[in-house]
């Protein structure tokens, strides 16, 4: 079975990270996680990504390079492919459309936030520094 493509953006700002917590109402309320969503029939992950940080924070997104990928499944639900890109340059100041709340968060703190299972491994490779030079 195909996994559902999933699209997150890392974007950086003055040595930090920006994260997003889930909504109490939400899937995995208050769970934390990177801006992005699902990837739509015939869109590309890039096209994607940027539709979506329009929706999530109302800004207008140059995309860059991805950073990394991987496969993740919740018990129980269809496999997903995360795709991580690192945002180049934004327009506009990112603002809250959707979340509980967005922090700006050096990545060194980040496994101190509840992320969502599915992103754990990656944050913890974040803090250590692995990805910090392709951002």
């Amino acid at each position: 079975m195909t996994p559902i493509r999933v699209v997150a953006a890392l974007i950086a700002r003055h040595g930090r990270l920006l994260i997003c917590q889930r909504r109490h109402d939400d899937r995995h309320p208050l769970k934390w996680e990177f801006p992005g969503g699902k990837v739509e029939a015939g869109e590309a992950p890039e096209e994607a990504l940027r539709r979506e940080l329009r929706e999530e924070l109302a800004i207008e997104a140059t995309i860059g390079p991805l950073v990394t990928s991987y496969r993740y499944a919740y018990p129980g639900r269809p496999a997903i492919e995360l795709l991580f890109y690192k945002v180049e340059r934004f327009a506009g100041e990112p603002a809250n459309q959707i979340f509980e709340q967005i922090v700006w968060e050096e990545a060194t703190r980040l496994p101190g936030y509840d992320f969502l299972e599915g992103d754990i491994e990656f944050v913890q490779a974040l803090a250590a520094g692995r990805y910090f030079s392709a951002l």
